[in-house]
């Protein structure tokens, strides 16, 4: 493995436009009640979380890509591609789960044609170790929670925002990170030192 590399974390969800059921509060006596459409239209959502294996100081990095229906191995190449350009050509190691289209013939040929990209799979069964289940988490407890759109683009919009939400704060991605438990080299990036 390169040590001079992005270490970035992949991962896909979806969304639709049934709400997200969260608790709220409300006055007492006056339940609240979230009318939607009976309306089964998803969207997938792919998130890669990265930080630089050997320079903390250039900070978590967080990509994101969002579209209608679902990722199949065609879809996930596309937001590769545009990840190669985020990355403007750097070293990548990239981590995501088993997904039957994250290594399939098609994926596994395309990788190989990629001098930047090396692909590594997380153990089965470990979402744990994955940070960017902890985005998603955030997400769908905030920005989604209880979100009755009438449009996928409602969907689309609340999303955007808990992802500038989430790029505004410089520790939360390294919160993210850092929860898994996973080593991270060096290993106290800049916002989580212990002498602050």
């Amino acid at each position: 493995m390169n040590t001079r590399a992005w270490i970035v974390f992949l991962d896909e969800s979806g969304v639709s436009l049934l709400p997200q059921i969260r608790r709220t509060c409300s006055p007492r006596g006056q339940t609240p009640l979230l009318r939607h459409r009976l309306n089964w239209k998803r969207a997938s959502m792919a998130g890669a979380l990265g930080y630089h294996s050997t320079d903390p100081d250039r900070g978590a990095r967080l990509c994101f890509h969002l579209k209608p229906g679902s990722y199949d191995t065609t879809g996930l190449i596309e937001v590769l591609e545009q990840m190669k350009v985020f990355y403007r050509g750097e070293r990548v190691v990239l981590v995501w789960d088993g997904l039957s289209a994250h290594w399939s013939r098609a994926m596994r040929a395309w990788a190989a044609e990629q001098d930047w990209l090396t692909l590594e799979r997380l153990p089965a069964y470990a979402p744990e170790l994955n940070p960017v289940e902890l985005l998603w988490s955030s997400l769908k407890k905030r920005e989604l929670a209880n979100l009755a759109g009438d449009h996928l683009a409602d969907v689309a919009d609340a999303t955007q925002q808990g992802i500038h939400r989430i790029n505004t704060n410089p520790q939360l991605p390294w919160s993210f990170l850092a929860h898994t438990g996973l080593t991270i080299h060096p290993p106290h990036p800049p916002n989580l030192r212990k002498d602050q």
